[in-house]
């Protein structure tokens, strides 16, 4: 079973370089499985910066949008993966949803969560998770970003209830709010 770690906070908090620098202190092959979809000029950009901020300590990049049970259990090989980000990853799976027609619901949320759980469960190294925390603001205006902001909560409880250890990062200084285990990520934060 997965040590699973959750690294979460706002935008722009540290909450990456945190998870970045967790991962790297861990020996073994790394893999960094990216969810965020290249769109625009401006975001090629950001996934150039990403890569170059990896390339010093030997990560192989996985792209994947949607699959993320099945990109976890095809990473076999690995000793550490690190999955960056779970928001983007509810916002990739409600593009999708939509653009099928079909609705993305909190209970959808559950069983995809469910399967990320279980595919971790038969990974053997360490799984951390970076995501934004979205239930500190305001109540979105429209139907769209409440289901958005309310499925991305459910993904964050959910890991966070499986993780050993959950991170908060605020102002790049990580605030541990669930303690993991004996050995392994204790040591870190």
């Amino acid at each position: 079973m997965a040590e699973m770690i959750l690294v979460t906070g706002g935008s722009r908090s540290g909450k990456s370089g945190y998870a970045q620098e967790l991962a790297e202190a861990i020996p073994g092959p790394r893999a960094y499985i990216a969810t965020c979809p290249v769109i625009d000029p401006e975001t090629v950009e950001r996934v150039a910066k990403h890569r170059e901020a990896r390339r010093a300590s030997d990560w192989e990049t996985i792209e994947e949008t949607v699959d993320l049970a099945g990109a976890i259990r095809r990473s076999a090989a690995y000793r550490v993966i690190l999955v960056d980000c779970l928001t983007l990853w509810v916002n990739n799976l409600l593009y999708e949803a939509g653009q099928r027609g079909d609705v993305f619901t909190e209970e959808e949320t559950a069983v995809r969560c469910r399967g990320v759980i279980e595919a971790c469960g038969a990974f053997p190294g360490t799984v951390l998770f970076v995501t934004n925390e979205l239930g500190m603001g305001i109540i979105p205006d429209n139907e769209t970003a409440r289901r958005f902001r309310d499925c991305a909560g459910c993904c964050n409880q959910m890991i966070a209830k499986a993780a050993g250890t959950v991170t908060l990062v605020v102002a790049g200084i990580p605030l541990r709010l669930k303690p993991g285990r004996s050995g392994g990520s204790a040591r870190y934060g």
